[in-house]
């Protein structure tokens, strides 16, 4: 599984989930990868104790909710998210643009927020600023953008949920957050997404943002036509 040089930032980009952290360094020619971290590494990991060009820090919440613009209504976003997920009394949501696609995501960091808030304080740009944290559904929106092929898939995993994203050039298809208890449940909705929108994995590829291990990677290669990493 490679990298795509088009895909790598010059800094540092952080997944947070509900059980720890994963990140990639690069400087734009290489990329260091830390897999799964638990969150107890925070204070000691070397990678978060330095500034970086770019930061970009990411929480795999499932409430998330991709909402046309021209449905949109900022009083509403409350009752819109609330339909599509269960919320709860502490859950603030917000909301961010995509003016690429007409729409609006609108989404609540509660789950996993100490931890994000924690790391997005500790990691710092060059000029002395934290990251907002954004829901990993908002990267894979921009990362399908980036992504140079026609069928366009990315995705994430972790604690439970498969983020998905799959666009055939500029055209949105899917944006949903699947409950999958394994990876082996992930690529059962991951490859029937796929057929569903008449997609053919044989000749598309699937990016993934979130650490695979070598199995989980073999078992793709078994349907798509490569794996990467962005």
């Amino acid at each position: 599984m490679d990298w795509n040089p088009k895909q790598k930032i010059n800094g540092i980009s952080i997944q947070v989930c509900l059980n720890g952290y994963s990140f990639k360094v690069s400087d734009g020619s290489s990329v260091e990868e830390s897999g799964w971290r638990g969150a107890d590494t925070v204070f000691t990991a070397k990678e978060l104790q330095r500034r970086y060009p770019q930061v970009e820090v990411s929480l795999l919440t499932p409430k998330v909710a991709l909402v046309p613009s021209s449905f949109f209504e900022e009083s509403s976003m409350r009752q819109i998210l609330s339909d599509t997920v269960i919320l709860g009394e502490d859950d603030e949501v917000r909301h961010v643009a995509f003016p690429e696609y007409a729409a609006e995501l609108v989404y609540s960091l509660t789950i996993g927020e100490m931890l994000s808030r924690t790391i997005s304080q500790a990691v710092l740009d060059a000029n002395g600023r934290q990251a907002e944290v954004l829901p990993e559904m908002y990267c894979i929106l921009k990362d399908l953008g980036r992504v140079d092929e026609y069928n366009r898939i990315v995705a994430s995993y972790a604690s439970g949920y498969l983020h998905l994203g799959i666009s055939q050039g500029r055209n949105l298809l899917l944006a949903n957050v699947f409950s999958a208890a394994d990876f082996t449940t992930a690529e059962y909705f991951l490859f029937m997404a796929v057929r569903k929108l008449q997609l053919n994995p044989e000749v598309s590829s699937v990016y993934f943002r979130t650490p695979l291990t070598g199995e989980e990677e073999m078992s793709l290669y078994r349907y798509f036509k490569s794996v990467e990493r962005l």
